[in-house]
């Protein structure tokens, strides 16, 4: 299943949102939690000093009635549960609980931790150290604790007889109910919760039509854009819905398909005009070959009539000579007409599969003799495992022949032909004729495969040779490349795909070089 960049990037927006608003409203739930239990404290605090400085001057006069009534009258206010007074025994000498009063603390589980470590009492009291929470028959109790420290009025009072050194004398221990600050506290965290949620599903609309309109419907419109111009569509253009980079990819896209547009309408125009030219060019071929060949074969026989004839005509040598050169202007007319069928693709093509090996072969024994007369050596390197090319096996060895021919005009000392694989994965063969010759002019490379282009003198050059060899490779699907520079010989690479149909190519470039 795919899915979109759209889809995505919402998705990646609404985790991220959630993700940073979970960790804001758990933080802020944390900080007010904080908040109302610091209030608090400072509200037990303050209550457990007003007991202590409510409860001084009994403690001082040794009032006990006087001093358990007010701590009574405390114990009654609203929130406050419970109200006791230790020994420094941890006895507790009075509560508002009086079923507790005579009893010994147990300091394991009444968190006297705070005031005793290693069983040694705590002489003095941070305020942190001061307070604790628990839970008592199912609620939620701060406790806070008091010392009551041994001062000069104490220990110089005649009712008391602690000693001088002793520095607390006992704890006042209240207890407090969290109720109400648990319920301001659940109270907040709805509160933070819905706005959290609000917030997120806000965050999460506001993602999904940012993603909707500046992400999904631009690359929608680009995809929709290059279907329609993959089917040949090339009059479709894209909105432009914005002036951000997606705006310029539109007005790129749209640049594009017109200048397409406007090339496939030129090309169309070029293929007419070149089916036409091709056309008539084999339909003047055909028509002139048949009077030249009456031309031809009446120049034959009536150069063999003047041999034969009895008696010798006085003037025969000349004749037979003027008959020869119409013989032999016919045959390269002939030629010519059939290079220009071939250049064409009026000739008809055998395809099938062919060892390449062996056609270039076959070429080079053509030429063989002619080399030897040249003295130009010639290595030939055939690679293994050769794959067959689907291929018109007479026009590929006309190719590698012609090649040869070309080679041998360049005055080499030495001429190399190899056949290879193409490197995998690529099925193809390639074919290479190098020599050590002159080499070719920079100036005449851009031309070279051009049609009727020849830097010979002999005026029986056409200039149609590797016009008509680039013909055949492409129409074989294969390319044909030189690289050479002047001292340096020439190199020319064929490459043909190996045991593939081959389908006829459609305006190649050959035909572009024949209108220019």
């Amino acid at each position: 299943m795919r899915i979109s960049l759209a889809a995505r990037l919402a998705v990646w927006l609404v985790a991220g949102a959630a993700a940073a608003f979970a960790v804001f409203g758990y933080l802020n739930l944390r900080l007010q939690r904080k908040h109302l239990e610091e209030t608090v404290l400072e509200s037990a605090d303050r209550v457990a000093d007003l007991i202590q400085r409510s409860t001084r001057n009994q403690m001082l006069q040794n009032d006990r009635d006087a001093l358990y009534q007010a701590i009574r009258d405390m114990g009654s206010e609203p929130g406050i549960l419970r109200i006791r007074i230790f020994n420094k025994e941890g006895r507790i000498s009075f509560s508002t609980q009086q079923k507790e009063t005579g009893s010994i603390v147990d300091k394991q589980t009444e968190a006297c931790y705070g005031c005793h470590q290693r069983n040694e009492p705590l002489t003095r009291l941070d305020r942190k150290d001061r307070a604790r929470t628990f839970s008592a028959n199912g609620q939620h109790v701060l406790g806070v604790m008091r010392p009551i420290y041994n001062e000069a009025a104490c220990w110089n009072a005649a009712c008391h007889a602690h000693p001088r050194n002793q520095q607390v004398l006992g704890v006042i221990d209240a207890d407090l109910s969290l109720a109400t600050v648990d319920r301001r506290s659940d109270q907040h965290r709805r509160q933070i919760l819905a706005a959290t949620l609000f917030a997120l599903i806000m965050v999460c609309a506001i993602s999904m039509m940012f993603s909707w309109t500046m992400v999904y419907r631009p690359v929608h419109d680009l995809i929709v854009g290059t279907r329609k111009v993959a089917k040949g569509d090339l009059h479709y253009r894209l909105p432009l819905r914005s002036h951000d980079e997606f705006g310029e990819m539109a007005e790129a896209f749209n640049k594009m398909t017109a200048d397409l547009e406007k090339a496939n309408t030129d090309f169309i125009a070029r293929a007419e005009q070149m089916s036409s030219l091709g056309k008539l060019a084999a339909t003047v071929a055909h028509e002139v070959n048949n009077p030249l060949m009456g031309i031809l074969t009446y120049a034959r026989l009536t150069r063999k009539a003047i041999e034969k004839a009895d008696p010798p005509l006085s003037n025969k040598d000349r004749l037979i000579e003027q008959l020869q050169t119409i013989e032999h202007e016919s045959r390269r007319c002939g030629d010519l007409m059939r290079n220009l069928l071939m250049f064409a693709r009026q000739q008809p093509r055998t395809l099938q599969p062919n060892d390449v090996a062996a056609l270039v072969g076959r070429a080079v024994a053509l030429i063989r003799h002619q080399l030897e007369l040249s003295n130009i050596t010639l290595e030939q390197k055939i690679g293994p495992d050769l794959p067959r090319v689907v291929c018109d096996a007479n026009q590929i060895q006309q190719i590698v022949l012609g090649l040869l021919v070309n080679a041998t005009e360049a005055m080499p000392s030495s001429l190399w032909v190899e056949v290879e694989r193409a490197p995998a994965p690529e099925p193809a063969v390639i074919i290479r004729v190098r020599d050590n010759g002159s080499g070719i002019a920079a100036d005449v490379m851009p031309h070279l495969f051009e049609p009727f282009f020849t830097t010979k003198t002999d005026e029986q050059r056409t200039g149609l040779g590797l016009a008509v060899a680039k013909s055949i490779v492409e129409q074989h699907g294969g390319q044909i490349s030189v690289k050479s520079s002047v001292g340096e010989g020439a190199e020319f690479t064929i490459r043909l795909p190996a045991e593939q149909a081959i389908e006829p190519a459609s305006a190649p470039e050959y035909e572009r070089q024949l209108q220019s």
